[in-house]
């Protein structure tokens, strides 16, 4: 044994640490040492005590050793009895001295009954009588703990290496056994593991062997500090005693001393010899084992060392696995390295040591920052603050830039703890400015702030920003008296400043009022505990008693600029309006923001104003409000003033005599009350009728003015929505509702000859109203009220047809064709309009407007645009389902068969068919795995298949025409019943030719079958009548042809009709008026391998050594 106090004498020879020899044999020696002097003192070291006392706190029941009194050092002290346990016994019969077994141990640690410290102590009993024989029952107790049925024997353990018992075992041992006791799941894994874990300090052989030698390391470590510890104590004595003078120095006393330190020192060695073997051993091979748990393992106790002991482990030499772990290809492993090295930084006086370190791996460290795992990335930009926090050089400001941009990422953790490196970098800049007050230090961090957030270039994301600083910046966000000091004084931010502060101030005020996270990003928390909503309530106060006075001068300074002023529009929606009426010199406030809202409604012709304008007015002229009066008088002045104005010019727009600037005047107020409609009945106006001779006498005469139409077409739209708001919640005469519906069929004419216009926005729009005018008056919206059934506009063949045409024409259609130079930003929108309106369609199929089969028009992209519209798509797939799942398998097929159809109609190749295959495969896709769930549409579907592929040829076709088709219902194979395809062969065989039997596509068919039959007799097929459709060449549709009735008119009546239509979908959102928003892995098993049984071994010599 080595002779030095270092537990890691030779650490610097591990990288050329051979794996080959034995790695126990080493690190016996049976010689007794001889009790030599001192020659010189060893100075008391503060990391040590400090760790050392951690370690006294933490464990009390540890086998640790006890400060020796000399007076008392003779006395044999036996380990164990004098704890205060629990008298349990361990679940065996212990009749005489009969020694405790490998099966007793095994049995109490998996009840989790029996005391642990009393199974140890019996255990150790049994070792002062025999050690082979303790040593035997503790390997065999490790072997049982791994699952294996095979014993160590005397024999065994004197006769053969170490390699060879393995592979003995493992002959006994099952590796994917459920006896495994770590990998059994319940409660039973839970005890055993604790309990082992208590036992020893946790799988088969290789995963269990590592867990008990890693834990047993950590036991000898704690006991190393102890030693050193009592050994400096010691040392002090001797010196003390030592330095008296010879008269008053004890001669006895300095011999028990002197032996105590030579005995202490002869165990630290020890204590050295084999923490220097379990780690050249066990860890130098296992960290880098293939199994990432084990890895992770051994990360986990390695962080120990080097906290509990720095002094022997806190070097380069043992820093060094650290570092190189966290280029580990598993995120678990990745994820402990991390968190040990933040327990590091996290010590003051660790620092000094980490120099080396931090310099070679904060480059890997910076760029962990992305991490795939964003768990990994959460604890690394948390670790790199602990760096920028704790060391000296701290880190540079472009290495400061990796963490910058995370404040904007979809993590709800990452951005947060991204938010707080920012800042404490943000508060870090302030101090070194020398700021006197709180609130020069905050006026300083908006200052910052706007600063960063325009650099970024992220204006459109400020509630991102706000999110992610919530956390820790809270109280500096709700300073709102220094935001609107900045945005009323005269000379302070600039232009763009003000904004960027404006669209912060409002994300402020949204986080606190709300409290809901940005759109992407999710909250742990569902529910609001009581506090928090108690502390919402707080804060919206507080902006309300803030803002009332002040928001009309901020409407008046701002209100030239439409950017501004529409989000500070937005101020009042986070108010406790209720505080209007709560005093009345608050009145006059409420008077004066009516009155700007006004003044900005006239000013502004922006959509995005007048749409703020609206919502805030429809806010405000809420009935749960008592001075929602005086806002609907002010609004009703409003809107009397723009229907005066278009009234007005009228009569020269009906007869085509206005100019240019008449024409603007009447858009322009129209368009405002359009805009404005959204939010106030606007039928007592009766501009309906005007609006639609307008749009009739336009589209007739080929006079197009964009802005006039569209703006007439909303203001006609919601003329019929609020009119059935009224129907529903009054009782009209006879006459009105005629006269509603005479005006429902008319619009929906107008709109319908305004899809065929070449002018985008009229046919966009016209297009989103008409499928919110179906939904309003359908059946099923209309179902419960008797008298409203007269109001029903049903679409017609031709309405269908140039519905699904616009899918063909307008959103299916590659945006390269749209346009090649367009700006992201304009290729965004368009998407999002797209979006909408495909939603739009959807919505029609899925409440019953439009039959299931108009939803061909929709699968048949669903592989080519899944980019942009697979959501909506697979939304709609799934809803159908619900709806009617025969007839959505169906229309599924159906789809495919168009698809077919027009690849025949037109120059095809063998890449055609593949594309449609590919389309086929995801759909099958969606029919998830609950087969029995899906047998009779799945059934249907290939039915339908079969015959439409065996069709026989029309004059001039060749024979068989669509025969190929087989191929793509190839596809769907998999997903049918061992049953169901033994039928479905038969069914093939009885409809199909001989002749044709033996082409390739029909063999290709039928073997997919064949592949899914079993040796069973199949049953009998369910209903096999029941899935029979038209099997004729299907109708594809076709972009801007003659107008043509729908694929299955015959089906179309009787389902609408069906019971079979779900009464429990909620109310629709409207397409016009609403945007949908947009909507890991485990890591696998690897194979277990046998390992060595070195843990039991030094398992039992740290026992050993509590009873020297």
């Amino acid at each position: 044994m080595s002779g030095s106090d270092s537990v890691l004498d030779s650490l610097e020879e591990l990288d050329n640490f051979s794996d080959s020899g034995s790695d126990y044999a080493s690190t016996r020696k049976a010689t007794k040492r001889t009790k030599k002097s001192m020659v010189g003192t060893q100075p008391p070291q503060k990391l040590r005590r400090e760790a050392a006392l951690r370690v006294m706190s933490s464990s009390s029941g540890s086998p640790i050793l006890c400060p020796l009194d000399p007076s008392v050092k003779k006395q044999q002290v036996t380990r164990g009895r004098s704890r205060k346990v629990s008298p349990r016994p361990v679940n065996r019969e212990n009749k005489g001295n009969k020694d405790i077994s490998a099966q007793d141990i095994y049995d109490a640690v998996c009840s989790g009954k029996s005391a642990m410290v009393t199974v140890v102590d019996e255990w150790l009993d049994s070792y002062k009588r025999s050690r082979e024989t303790g040593l035997l029952v503790l390997i065999n107790f490790v072997v049982k703990s791994c699952g294996c049925k095979g014993v160590v024997s005397g024999e065994m353990f004197d006769s053969m290496q170490n390699a060879e018992i393995i592979s003995t075992l493992t002959k006994e041992f099952n590796e994917d056994s459920v006896n495994y006791p770590l990998s059994t799941p319940g409660l039973q894994l839970k005890r055993f593991k604790a309990s082992l874990c208590e036992f020893a300090q946790v799988r088969a052989f290789r995963h269990t062997s590592t867990l008990l030698a890693m834990k047993l390391m950590t036991g000898l470590v704690n006991i190393a500090v102890m030693v050193s510890v009592q050994l400096q104590t010691t040392q002090r004595q001797y010196d003390m005693e030592n330095s008296k003078s010879v008269n008053d120095r004890a001669s006895q006393r300095l011999e028990e001393l002197q032996a105590t330190i030579s005995e202490l020192r002869e165990n630290r060695e020890e204590l050295s010899s084999m923490m220097n073997a379990t780690f050249r051993g066990v860890f130098v091979h296992r960290y880098r084992d293939r199994v990432p748990e084990i890895r992770a393992i051994c990360m986990e106790d390695l962080s120990l060392w080097l906290k509990t002991d720095p002094e022997d482990f806190l070097n380069d030499g043992c820093l060094k696995y650290l570092g190189w772990t966290l280029h580990d290809k598993q995120s678990p492993v990745r994820l402990q390295c991390v968190r040990a090295l933040q327990g590091l930084y996290k010590e003051k006086e660790f620092i000094g040591r980490l120099e080396l370190f931090t310099s070679r791996f904060k480059e890997r460290m910076l760029s962990m920052v992305l991490d795939k795992d964003p768990d990994v990335a959460v604890e690394v930009v948390n670790l790199l603050l602990l760096i920028q926090q704790r060391t000296e050089e701290g880190l540079r400001e472009e290495e400061c830039g990796h963490m910058y941009p995370l404040v904007y990422a979809s993590h709800r953790g990452l951005a947060s703890a991204a938010g707080a490196f920012l800042y404490n970098k943000l508060k870090s800049v302030i101090s070194s400015g020398n700021q006197e007050n709180d609130k020069s230090d905050n006026a300083a961090f908006f200052q910052i702030l706007i600063s960063f957030f325009i650099q970024t270039e992220f204006h459109e994301h400020g509630a991102y920003l706000v999110d992610s600083l919530w956390g820790v910046a809270g109280s500096e966000l709700r300073d709102w008296e220094t935001i609107t000091t900045f945005l009323l004084q005269e000379a302070g931010l600039v232009y763009e400043e003000e904004g960027a502060l404006i669209e912060l101030m409002i994300c402020a005020m949204r986080q606190a009022a709300q409290g809901t996270p940005p759109v992407g990003r999710t909250s742990g928390k569902k529910i609001l505990s009581m506090k928090d909503k108690k502390i919402q309530e707080q804060d919206r106060r507080r902006i309300t008693t803030h803002f009332i006075p002040l928001l009309p001068q901020l409407l008046s300074k701002y209100s030239a600029d439409a950017g501004k002023v529409s989000l500070l529009l937005k101020v009042p929606l986070y108010f406790d309006l209720e505080m209007y009426n709560s005093a009345q010199w608050l009145e006059k406030h409420l008077d004066m923001l009516l009155s700007q809202i006004c003044g900005i409604v006239e000013k502004h012709t922006e959509l995005t104003v007048l749409e703020a304008c609206a919502y805030l007015a429809s806010a405000l002229c809420s009935d749960c409000y008592t001075f929602s009066s005086r806002s609907h008088l002010a609004f009703s002045q409003l809107l009397d003033g723009l229907s005066e104005c278009f009234t007005t010019y009228l009569n020269e727009l009906l007869q085509g005599t206005a100019d240019d600037d008449e024409i603007y005047r009447a858009a322009t107020a129209l368009k405002k009350f359009a805009a404005l409609s959204s939010a106030k009945d606007p039928t007592g106006w009766k501009l309906f009728d005007p609006c639609l001779e307008l749009l009739k006498s336009r589209t007739e005469s080929g006079e197009i003015d964009k802005e006039l139409l569209v703006s007439a077409l909303k203001c006609a739209a919601f003329h019929l929505m609020w009119a059935k708001v009224h129907a529903i919640n009054s009782k009209p005469a006879e006459a009105k509702l005629k006269l509603l519906r005479r005006q429902v069929h008319s619009f929906s004419r107008v709109c319908q000859s305004c899809l065929l216009l070449n002018q985008p926005e009229i046919r966009d729009q016209a297009f989103e109203l008409l499928c919110d005018l179906l939904l309003l008056y359908s059946v099923n919206l209309v179902r419960t009220q008797t008298a409203l059934q007269a109001l029903v506009l049903l679409p017609s063949d031709s309405l269908r047809s140039d519905l699904a045409s616009f899918l063909l024409d307008n959103i299916f259609i590659d945006t390269e064709e749209t346009d090649l130079n367009a700006e992201e930003e304009i290729k965004i929108r368009l998407l999002q309009r797209k979006r909408n309106q495909l939603a739009g369609y959807c919505k029609l199929v899925i409440y019953g407007v439009l039959d299931l089969s108009a939803a061909t028009d929709v699968f048949k992209h669903y592989s080519k645009y899944f980019k942009d519209f697979g959501d909506i798509i697979t939304e709609t797939l799934s809803r159908s389902k619900l709806i009617n799942p025969v007839q959505s398998a169906k229309t599924v097929c159906l789809s495919l068969q168009q698809l077919f159809s027009e690849m025949l109609t037109e120059d095809h190749s063998r890449q055609d068919l593949l594309e449609i295959k590919d389309l086929a495969k995801k759909l099958a896709m969606t029919f998830g795995n609950d087969l029995d769930r899906v047998r009779k549409p799945l059934v249907a579907l290939h039915i339908n298949g079969i015959r439409f592929g065996l069709r026989e040829r029309e004059e001039g076709e060749k024979q068989h025409p669509n025969v190929d088709f087989l191929e793509i219902l190839s596809q769907f194979s998999f997903k049918l019943l061992q049953q169901d395809c033994a039928q479905l062969v038969v069914f093939l065989k009885s409809v199909c030719p001989s002749s044709v039997l033996s082409w390739p596509s029909v063999k290709l068919y039928q073997r997919s079958l064949e592949a899914c039959c079993s040796s069973k007799p199949s049953e009998q097929n369910e209903e096999e009548g029941d899935a029979v459709s038209s099997h004729d060449t299907p109708a594809a549709k076709r972009r801007r042809t003659t107008a043509q009735g729908s694929v299955s008119s015959i089906t179309r009546g009787s389902w609408l009709d069906s019971s079979s239509i779900r009464r429990g979908l909620h109310n629709p959102a409207l397409t016009s008026t609403v945007q949908r928003q947009p909507v890991k892995q485990r890591a696998s098993r690897n194979p277990r391998a046998p390992s060595q049984i070195l843990a039991a071994v030094y398992l039992s010599w740290s026992l050993r050594m509590s009873m020297s």
